[in-house]
């Protein structure tokens, strides 16, 4: 005897898409009904079933699947999120463009428009814990990294940790990155480009 599997999402939506995620998980593995069926220890008439919706899901036989299509059952059932679409968070103070990732909070994806170049002095370098990615979505951008001086071009990327330190600018015109940063990257670029902002502020102030 099998334990149903009851699903709370209402009109059977879970349901399907559990169905559906079978099947493609199957398809994404390039085996077959007879294939899987072998796999997970299930006739092939009855994994055809479950597929299509003809069969009730039961407990014992979804666990089974999970471990043949290599994950987890708490994957497998897992319900989808209700926004899928994320609008930017606009940090005109910085010129950015910030992107949350919803299964990690501690991620973040940022979009900035270069247009000065590399700082000359190494003082003005960066150095934090984490540890950032980027691609250089327009122009050329130079990423000065210890005492390496690196081109990234247009569709190139670059990932390096952050505590290695670290500065980056436009070469020969503007360019656009998008930079994903862990958690301690985001915190130290903020302190940074907050500490750039207050500095530049200080300057503009008359001085009495």
């Amino acid at each position: 005897m099998h334990t149903i599997l009851r699903m709370r999402q209402e009109d059977g939506q879970l349901e399907s898409l559990v169905r559906k995620r079978i099947r493609a998980l199957r398809v994404a593995q390039g085996w077959s009904l007879e294939e899987l069926a072998a796999r997970a220890n299930l006739s092939q008439s009855s994994l055809s079933r479950i597929e299509n919706g003809r069969r009730r899901l039961a407990l014992d036989q979804l666990v089974t699947l999970a471990r043949a299509l290599n994950t987890t059952l708490d994957q497998l059932v897992a319900g989808t999120a209700d926004d899928v679409v994320i609008s930017p968070v606009i940090d005109r103070a910085h010129g950015l463009l910030r992107w949350p990732i919803k299964s990690d909070p501690g991620m973040t994806v940022i979009r900035q428009r270069l247009t000065a170049p590399p700082p000359d002095d190494p003082a003005r370098m960066r150095a934090h814990p984490g540890r950032e990615w980027l691609v250089v979505l327009s122009g050329t951008a130079v990423l000065l990294l210890g005492d390496r001086r690196i081109r990234v071009e247009t569709d190139q990327a670059a990932e390096f940790p952050t505590m290695t330190p670290h500065a980056i600018g436009a070469e020969g015109g503007p360019c656009e990155i998008l930079g994903i940063f862990d958690r301690d990257a985001r915190r130290g670029h903020q302190r940074d480009a907050d500490g750039s902002a207050a500095g530049r502020e200080a300057a503009r102030a008359p001085r009495g």
